[in-house]
């Protein structure tokens, strides 16, 4: 075991340094003057004093410059962001991105694997149906529609939350709700068609003929099994939600690592947009490596080939 995660550590490692390459890349080749961007009016001396500073006219140096100082935790200043460096605006804004993410997950198993356990062992049937038609509006409709009919119906009409803003554990509900559906969508669907898969199965029948109760057998015995696939996507899921609920921040007004992302992109601020894409990519690694060894741990079948 202590090999294979070595593995997929040093794996991880090259991808995200693969990440950070193409997007730097893809940064340093797009026009555009990011020191002219957000009403900037510079002389051309300063500019040029600018330039000359952060070796934006080199890009072997810049790159080196910025790996370096990544390594060191200096992730260089924001050209966004008048007197704050990336570092800082990333140790502000990724922890609300963390805590809104890790709840919208945690909502989304507690009510998808649910729905989808309740909807395979009720096949055919009304709960089925109506788990099924809340799985097909989770992936359908967009955040930003449902986010806003929850401000509309939750926060305006019915006054029960906030319609906006962040500080206050009553913050939290409305936008985490709102990140979850998705997510909770795919839960139940995956969860479900695993469930379906496994309660045809020989080990469960013999379980109930041994006189194991229908309901132990398929919350207990099914639900291990069937909860693998699930496993899998908590990984990327995981990761996404905790930073990539752009849209849900700009409707509840979160100042998480959404929008800060998205305004670096707009301002062609490198510095932020790298120090962005580093973060998110090491995230998704990190928790894919700690998918992968959940799933040798629930199923040791697969160990040899995680």
């Amino acid at each position: 075991m202590i090999r294979t995660v070595t593995r997929r550590l040093l794996l991880g490692l090259i991808t995200v340094a693969c990440v950070y390459a193409l997007t730097f890349i893809m940064v340093v080749t797009i026009p555009g003057n990011p020191l002219r961007q957000s009403g900037r009016n510079l002389s051309p001396e300063a500019e040029q004093a600018l330039r000359v500073r952060y070796n934006m006219d080199n890009n072997w140096l810049y790159f080196r410059q910025f790996i370096t100082g990544a390594i060191r935790g200096d992730f260089g200043p924001s050209f966004s962001y008048a007197e704050w460096t990336c570092g800082q605006i990333i140790a502000s804004a990724l922890p609300v991105s963390v805590l809104l993410g890790f709840l919208a997950i945690l909502l989304a198993v507690a009510i998808g694997v649910p729905l989808g356990v309740l909807g395979a062992a009720s096949r055919g049937g009304p709960l089925d149906l109506a788990a099924t038609t809340i799985v097909l509006l989770g992936i359908s409709v967009p955040t930003f529609v449902t986010g806003s009919a929850l401000l509309v119906v939750v926060g305006v009409y019915l006054k029960l939350a906030p319609i906006g803003g962040w500080g206050d554990l009553a913050h939290l509900p409305l936008p985490a709700l709102t990140l979850s559906l998705p997510f909770m969508a795919y839960i139940a669907r995956l969860t479900r068609a695993g469930m379906l898969d496994v309660l045809g199965s020989d080990f469960l029948r013999t379980a109930l003929a041994k006189g194991v109760t229908r309901r132990t057998a398929i919350w207990t015995h099914a639900l291990r099994v069937a909860f693998l696939p699930v496993l899998s996507y908590l990984g990327p899921a995981t990761a996404q939600a905790m930073t990539g609920s752009f849209v849900v921040e700009k409707v509840f007004g979160v100042p998480g690592m959404g929008q800060h992302f998205v305004n670096a992109a707009l301002n062609l601020d490198a510095g932020l947009i790298l120090s962005c894409v580093l973060v998110y990519a090491a995230i998704l690694v990190a928790f894919n490596l700690i998918v992968d060894v959940l799933y040798a741990w629930l199923d040791p079948r697969i160990t040899g080939a995680v």
